[in-house]
């Protein structure tokens, strides 16, 4: 008999996404980290608890190799659209796409997810795991990812570093925008950048929801 609580379903999804291969070559301008199943899993669910998976499309800002996508792809959305400017991850994301065996209608698209040319007829679900703008020149660039959000999305889930919920809500504020719910994750690193010092590391990260208004 199939465990169906909501730790079990989040572990399964979890398991799916395991298959999902990082980058070949991170671009550490971009801040190209692999986001982990299991956070994506996290995401993903607590998305489609509140019925902003299922049926509706879905769009994966500064999607990468796919993971954000390629989880809400498994659960039952009407498409499920992935935006990046890197093309190789894209193919990437194409051959993760197989991997997991989703059937869902998927797209990739080679764009600045900070200008995404989507014009969508109605509200959309944004999943994006933005750069957190450690990077010298980089700064605020979260912002910009949520100034796209803003213009296309009914609602919203983001992965912000720690620290962020008063950023977070006053941007929201400013647009029209509530968030509505937020927890705690662990971003686990592995070491891919010459500046890292650590075989692997974890840092504290939040994710909020934030409902747009259109």
């Amino acid at each position: 008999m199939t465990d169906g609580t909501p730790g079990a379903t989040r572990r399964r999804l979890a398991q799916e996404l395991a298959v999902v291969a990082g980058f070949e070559d991170p671009r550490a301008p971009l801040e190209q980290y692999h986001t982990p199943p299991d956070l994506a899993a996290h995401i993903v669910h607590v998305a489609d608890l509140q019925g902003d998976i299922e049926g509706e499309t879905v769009v994966d800002l500064g999607c990468g190799t796919g993971m954000l996508a390629l989880g809400a792809a498994l659960r039952g959305p009407k498409r499920v659209v992935g935006v990046d400017i890197d093309p190789a991850p894209l193919s990437t994301a194409l051959d993760n796409e197989r991997r997991v065996g989703a059937t869902a209608d998927v797209s990739w698209l080679r764009a600045d997810a900070t200008e995404a040319p989507l014009c969508p007829d109605d509200g959309v679900t944004v999943l994006m795991n933005p750069p957190f703008g450690a990077q010298t020149g980089n700064e605020g660039a979260d912002r910009a990812f949520l100034e796209t959000a803003v213009d296309i999305a009914a609602v919203s889930y983001s992965v912000h570093n720690a620290g962020s919920e008063s950023f977070v809500e006053s941007f929201a504020d400013d647009n029209a925008g509530e968030v509505t719910h937020a927890f705690a994750a662990e971003f686990d690193l592995p070491r891919q950048f010459d500046h890292h010092e650590e075989s692997t590391r974890s840092i504290d990260t939040e994710v909020f929801r934030i409902e747009w208004g259109q």
